[in-house]
């Protein structure tokens, strides 16, 4: 007797497929040797080149508003932290002492 199979694990049988529930497919072995073509230097480097022409690279003014804005949050990240850091080591020393 075979179990109802509900819809969800019939697309999942017919996308890997095997449409009958007895029926398993043929992996291949995780080890198994798999031929592929290597590329040399020259093409990685004209592909590389190709597509690094397709990226937005950002206008100076943006790098350098971005820089601002990163080094001005570190800085007051920093303090706030400094902070903290100083009030709770006095009101420690000041529980303990």
């Amino acid at each position: 007797m075979t179990q109802p199979m509900n819809r969800q694990t019939k697309r999942l049988m017919q996308r890997q497929g095997s449409d009958k529930p007895g029926e398993k497919r043929a992996r291949p072995q995780p080890g198994a040797d798999v031929k592929r073509e290597k590329t040399g230097p020259r093409q990685f480097l004209s592909e590389v080149r190709s597509e690094l022409k397709k990226v937005a690279w950002p206008t100076r003014k943006e790098v350098v508003n971005s820089t601002i804005v990163v080094l001005i949050a570190v800085v007051f990240m920093t303090a706030l932290i400094f902070g903290y850091d100083y009030a709770s080591s006095k009101f420690v020393l000041f529980l303990f002492d």
